[in-house]
């Protein structure tokens, strides 16, 4: 063994401290990441900083020190990951397959959609709106409005008379 047992930095004393502490450690982390490769991961940061930090720790509370580590380590993988994450949702969302082109005609057509919606006159519209946007029956708009099912389809029929002339069949 080393000369100087409380020396962490001689390379005895540290190869004693990983054959003491890595293989619990290993267990700790595993139990954190549910993953065997994370852990061994986060098993090696954390000896490479007690290398890193060897004449700043003392060798008594070497064992706290190693388990800090790795769980701040291990904290800060979860907030990366995250981060990631997060960053990977916006560029979903983000992301179109869609041509400039494409998404410029789209919203061409939605905006002369709704020109056309809202110069329908009232009854229809209203009727309109129930049925295709809010997806209720004939017979659940006659109940609301208070009038009859073939009054709902008329108002339909006429509504779609005017959307398939200034738009074509919806």
């Amino acid at each position: 063994m080393a000369k100087d047992p409380h020396k962490i930095c001689q390379s005895q004393t540290f190869e004693t401290i990983y054959r003491e502490y890595a293989k619990d450690l290993r267990r700790f982390i595993f139990f954190k990441t549910q993953d065997i490769d994370k852990a061994e991961d986060i098993l090696q940061e954390t000896f490479i900083k007690l290398w890193d930090n060897c004449s700043k720790v003392n060798y008594d509370k070497v064992k706290s020190y190693l388990y800090t580590v790795a769980s701040n380590t291990f904290l800060n993988s979860v907030k990366h990951d995250n981060v990631v994450r997060k960053h990977q949702q916006s560029l979903v969302k983000e992301a179109t397959n869609e041509s400039p082109e494409f998404i410029m005609l789209e919203k061409e057509f939605m905006d002369k959609l709704e020109r056309t919606i809202n110069g329908l006159p009232e009854k229809q519209k209203e009727v309109f709106l129930l049925n295709r946007i809010e997806k209720k029956k004939y017979k659940d708009i006659a109940l609301e409005l208070d009038i009859s099912i073939k009054a709902v389809e008329k108002r339909m029929h006429a509504a779609l008379v005017v959307m398939r002339s200034e738009i074509g069949n919806i």
